[in-house]
């Protein structure tokens, strides 16, 4: 029988594959309108700007987005457990995390493309992830785990596909039902997202033309390593605020909070729709 580490680890063989069908490939997380208004490069080593750009998105992405793909992967991954007993309970909790993120982003391009890639993860667990019929003819049925993650999700991309207003499906919250549905623990599925975030930067700077391919993979193994693990750890205590409670007697309650710590970088990514000519849509 296979061992929880060993279906955890060939799931994250699968998420991190990136021919997965989630659309990050047409996002540069503001790395194209950084460049196009020339506050790209920095003194130093080939490699330095995009290195110097990486740190300060993966920072502050932790940091506004992880709090909120952590909670919705409670969410999910108590209803799928049996937790919370009720979908209802369980999508009425996702839609305050959505919709808080919502009202946190800051503006029009990022809400925009995280929106698209949420939908789009939706989508890979209802049509990827999901047993296939053929694996369904004359076998046991699925067990419950399952068919209640299964449910989670298909409600909720139900409610993203129709547009409801409190349920936008943002990349982070769809990310965290996703690894909660599949069963990865929140530490891990926090992780992979951060290396993920990373990872699509550089893979824009390679399109770019702005890195080399060589390179891109040089800063995955020795600078992108460090720096997601050390970040991962510095914000595993963040909360989105959505589903905890406010305590009056907690001082320290706003430092665990989201935050964003680039705001150059927001007002940068705001900018991208007045570019001239552009390859990404965020």
């Amino acid at each position: 029988m296979q061992s929880v580490d060993d279906k955890e680890a060939y799931l994250l063989l699968l998420l991190s594959d990136a021919n997965l069908p989630t659309g990050s490939f047409v996002a540069s997380a503001g790395l194209e309108s950084t460049a196009a208004h020339a506050l790209f490069h920095v003194p130093g080593p080939a490699g330095a700007d995009t290195l110097a750009f990486l740190r300060s998105s993966v920072d502050t992405y932790a940091r506004s987005a992880l709090p909120f793909a952590r909670d919705a992967h409670r969410v999910a991954a108590a209803y799928a457990s049996g937790d919370v007993g009720e979908l209802g309970s369980a999508l009425a909790a996702l839609a305050r995390v959505d919709a808080l993120y919502d009202a946190s982003t800051l503006n029009h391009v990022t809400r925009r493309a995280s929106c698209a890639q949420g939908a789009a993860l939706l989508t890979l667990y209802t049509k990827g992830f999901t047993r296939p019929p053929a694996l369904l003819f004359g076998a046991p049925s699925l067990d419950e785990r399952e068919a209640r993650a299964s449910a989670l999700v298909s409600a909720l991309k139900l409610r993203v596909r129709r547009g409801e207003h409190d349920v936008p499906g943002h990349l982070p919250v769809c990310w965290g039902v996703l690894a909660g549905a599949l069963g990865l623990t929140v530490d891990r599925g926090a992780h992979l997202h951060l290396f993920l975030h990373a990872r699509g930067v550089l893979s824009a700077a390679v399109r770019m033309n702005a890195l080399g391919p060589y390179a891109a993979q040089q800063l995955l193994l020795h600078a992108v390593q460090p720096l997601i693990h050390a970040t991962a750890a510095e914000t595993a205590q963040l909360v989105s605020g959505a589903l905890q409670e406010e305590d009056a007697d907690d001082e320290h309650a706003d430092e665990r909070l989201p935050a964003t710590t680039w705001p150059l970088g927001e007002i940068l990514a705001a900018r991208h729709d007045l570019l001239h000519s552009r390859i990404f849509n965020s």
